[in-house]
């Protein structure tokens, strides 16, 4: 307890080199504590709001995840996903339970005099719905019937009953999408946005009639479901690979004239940008406590020289070098973890600030908190370790000498 007082004392007698001491404790602990919260936030939000498709589905496409120029300029080459792909794939694929077409743009639409821009109308088959888990809150989704008649029908987002119709019942009722009326016959139940994009601002029309409307520019995306589940899906995905590429008349060694997306996919993408974000920002505030342990180091050292004549004091009256080692070590620990608590209130604040200025959000955990404080006691032991060795290695008839 003596030891404890001791070492309070001489930090608050020299408040300013205290404060600067600790200034790069702070600045890591606090990088530390708001990168990882963020991360840990987004991290959760995306696997919620973001990868919202299911396990058992996957997506075959002509792009696909693309995460280089080199594999875009590849992809640009391939046949876009057709019809007969489509056929080919419901017809002779064992292993798919489900398969549906799915081709989307953004559209002006209008109902009397209000409109809305940049609208998502997605042309979709009628098991889009199902195999999408498209949640209608009121009315229904459009029937095979109506797909094969390429019936104008709508199933609008709430957005889009918000802007054209106010307080009134859409169904039933026509809109015009980019000159094309179309009847509503559902609602989709409300979603919120994502990272600051609202995605209800969308519609589903039949896949037929959104071709017959405005063309078939950048091909099918077929959602296919396995017939054995997620264990299932790899023997699903590989018969349709060898239709296509057979339809494709792809060489053995030659790459997939496809591109596919599934959930795993999306996440393991998430997972390599979160984990990169985070080791650059871990390494910046790596650098920050190195430094921050450096000064501790060097003013505490200059504090051994200064507080000489006192060593000697301390130790003709009897204190043990240990003594005078725990003293040093103590103000170097209360040092770096008063920096480490300013470090995580800072961090703490600027995560939730982050998150109350942009759509980003964020999750601190108790773990955290203690996993920032940890550090930083860390930092104060081993910085402090030299100065407390050489303070307690001090000859004591020397120490009393100096001035």
């Amino acid at each position: 307890m003596d030891t404890l007082r001791i070492a309070a004392g001489a930090l608050t007698t020299n408040k300013l080199r205290s404060f600067l001491t600790l200034l790069g404790v702070i600045i890591g602990v606090m990088t530390v504590i708001a990168v990882v919260s963020i991360i840990a936030g987004l991290n959760s939000y995306i696997a919620e709001k973001v990868f919202t498709l299911n396990p058992d589905v996957y997506i075959v496409t002509q792009l696909g995840i693309i995460t280089s120029r080199e594999q875009f300029l590849e992809a640009v080459k391939r046949k876009k996903i057709d019809w007969k792909d489509y056929e080919a794939i419901r017809q002779h694929c064992s292993r798919c339970a489900a398969v549906g077409a799915q081709e989307n743009t953004q559209l002006t639409v209008k109902h009397g005099a209000q409109k809305l821009g940049g609208v998502r109308v997605q042309g979709g088959s009628a098991n889009i719905g199902e195999i999408n888990n498209v949640d209608v809150e009121e009315g229904r989704f459009f029937t095979n019937m109506e797909d094969q008649h390429a019936t104008m029908v709508a199933v609008i987002g709430s957005d889009v009953k918000d802007e054209l119709f106010g307080k009134l019942d859409p169904l039933g009722r026509t809109i015009n999408i980019a000159g094309h009326p179309a009847r509503v016959i559902g609602l989709l139940r409300k979603q919120g946005s994502v990272l600051g994009r609202s995605q209800d601002n969308q519609l589903y029309i039949p896949i037929t009639a959104y071709e017959k409307a405005f063309g078939s520019k950048r091909g099918l995306n077929l959602f296919i479901r396995a017939t054995e589940g997620v264990p299932g899906l790899e023997k699903s995905l590989d018969q349709v690979r060898v239709l296509l590429r057979n339809r494709r008349k792809t060489p053995f060694r030659g790459n997939d004239p496809f591109g596919v997306v599934s959930a795993e996919a999306l996440q393991q993408l998430w997972k390599s940008i979160s984990a990169t974000s985070f080791a650059v920002m871990v390494f910046i505030s790596g650098i920050s406590l190195v430094v921050g342990g450096i000064v501790i180091t060097n003013i505490m050292l200059v504090s051994v020289v200064e507080r000489t004549r006192e060593i000697g004091i301390r130790r003709a009256l009897g204190a043990r070098k240990r003594n005078i080692q725990l003293q040093f070590l103590t103000e170097a620990i209360l040092l770096s973890l008063g920096g480490g608590i300013v470090g995580v209130l800072l961090g703490v604040l600027i995560a939730f600030g982050i998150s109350a200025a942009f759509p980003l959000p964020t999750l601190v955990r108790p773990s955290l908190v203690i996993t920032g404080l940890a550090i930083a006691v860390f930092t104060g032991v081993t910085a402090g370790f030299f100065p407390a060795m050489r303070a307690a290695n001090l000859p004591p008839i020397d120490a009393l000498r100096s001035e």
